[in-house]
């Protein structure tokens, strides 16, 4: 991001991507948890075990809960459209506005129609119709979740437009538009790692619940599933899905990879590097540790393959902060190796009846949910800082973008309401949530098992 104070561009970039952040921390684990529920109550309906009817109880508390902050924080980021990217809104608007459409009229309002049956309709629907309502909210989130993320793929890669007498874009093919290969792509990419944030969150209070020596059945439940679930969702994060990311953006754009890589210099044979600090001025990466050839691989499928080289492209091509983009970029990679090891050997331990009582591991797995919000943060900066500095790549420039009305001061005064908002807001959801995980999921009348009759209810009530 151009870091220049005075420039109006900056502030309206940095309060979208501070209100974008900060909305993005709910809706990943709507989206986390919802597959979650759809299990738990197919299991419940399969097996009668009254266990996974608890379980979709108690998380679909912390699922509503998380859905109406999210609703709440994500409002302001439509009005921004208008207030302060207009002249983007102008150009762009008879594209995109279709799918920002979509998901209002369509994938939201799914969602958001039946949360309140999943919650709060139980006895009145019956185990059935109550399933039936789990299924919809999982695909009205993820459904909404691909018309936002058609949205920006359009910005990453433009497919089915055409421009207008008026110079203005317009729909030339709906169905390219909404079958766009990056969208297809960077959904499953995105899907997966929201699946990340979910299992961590249900590991996370599984082992705080282990530690505590509360709710045994529904710990050792919470353990069993959010171990395995994230494995694997860990590791299609980084293949097929990652792997495929990485190739759309080698072949549409090359100098976004280059910069992600700190690659100055291009060549075959391209290495990904382990450890390395960009120099912008001396064009070289300082201090480079490198895999050979496996950039080459990862972007074009063998390892002979050319990659092209900062130095091969225009410098006012390249995006505005390489620094930024490269960090966030070799953290996020190195975050995902550290979720694969940590889950495989989790759940290698539950396999062999070990998790339980391995005090250490419990606590990592406790401590550890933070990390998948950091990284799906860190990839999102990826994304949207590598595509610089074009709001749609190749078409419309991000300098071109921004409502020319507004002051510097005018949206400096906004974003200082926004963080003293969001704090508020953040504050309550953290009271809230927290309330819920001390309350627990409701045992009533109910001895899991491992629980020593009374004992684990006499527990929670001293907890509580």
């Amino acid at each position: 991001m151009n870091s220049n104070l005075s420039d109006p561009a900056f502030w309206s970039r940095f309060q979208f991507g501070f209100t974008l952040t900060y909305h993005y921390l709910f809706p990943q684990l709507t989206m986390g948890l919802a597959w979650f529920l759809v299990y738990w109550k197919w299991r419940a309906l399969r097996t009668g075990d009254e266990k996974y009817n608890q379980a979709v109880r108690f998380w679909t508390k912390i699922f509503g809960l998380n859905f109406a902050v999210g609703v709440v924080t994500g409002i302001p980021m439509e009005f921004q459209f208008g207030t302060n990217w207009a002249d983007f809104s102008r150009y762009a608007g008879g594209v995109i506005g279709q799918t920002l459409a979509m998901e209002g009229m369509f994938a939201f309002f799914l969602e958001s129609a039946f949360v309140g049956a999943l919650i709060w309709g139980e006895k009145r629907l019956g185990p059935r119709y109550h399933f039936l309502a789990a299924v919809a909210v999982a695909l009205g989130s993820w459904v909404s979740g691909y018309f936002i993320l058609v949205t920006n793929a359009f910005m990453q890669h433009p497919v089915g437009y055409r421009i207008e007498a008026d110079g203005l874009l317009g729909i030339a093919s709906l169905r390219a538009y909404l079958l766009n290969p990056w969208a297809w792509v960077q959904f499953a990419h995105n899907q997966m790692a929201a699946l990340v944030t979910g299992s961590f969150v249900v590991t996370a209070v599984g082992a705080f619940y282990t530690l505590r020596r509360l709710h045994s059945s529904q710990s050792q439940l919470y353990l069993r599933a959010g171990t395995l679930v994230a494995l694997m969702a860990s590791v299609l994060v980084a293949f097929p899905t990652g792997d495929q990311q990485a190739k759309m953006v080698g072949n549409h754009q090359p100098v976004t990879l280059a910069a992600m890589e700190g690659r100055f210099v291009g060549g075959p044979r391209a290495g990904v590097a382990v450890i390395g600090q960009p120099n912008i001025a001396a064009r070289r990466l300082d201090n480079p540790i490198e895999v050979p050839g496996a950039l080459s691989f990862l972007a074009y499928g063998t390892f002979q393959s050319y990659v092209n080289g900062l130095d091969e492209y225009p410098e006012d091509t390249w995006p505005d902060n390489i620094e930024l983009l490269y960090y966030s970029f070799h953290l996020m990679i190195t975050l995902g190796t550290i979720f694969v090891a940590l889950m495989a050997y989790a759940s290698f331990q539950n396999w062999r009846g070990r998790l339980k009582s391995s005090t250490w591991l419990l606590w990592v797995l406790m401590l550890a949910f933070p990390l998948p919000y950091i990284a799906n943060t860190l990839g999102w900066m990826t994304a949207e800082l590598g595509r610089q500095p074009w709001l749609i790549y190749g078409l419309f420039h991000t300098r071109d973008g921004y409502s020319k009305v507004v002051s510097n001061g005018d949206t400096i005064f906004t974003l200082m309401g926004f963080t003293g908002l969001y704090f508020v807001l953040g504050l309550l959801f953290l009271f809230l949530f927290g309330r819920e995980i001390g309350h627990g999921p409701d045992e009533e009348g109910v001895v899991g098992r491992g629980d020593e009759g009374g004992v684990s209810s006499r527990r929670e009530e001293q907890f509580v």
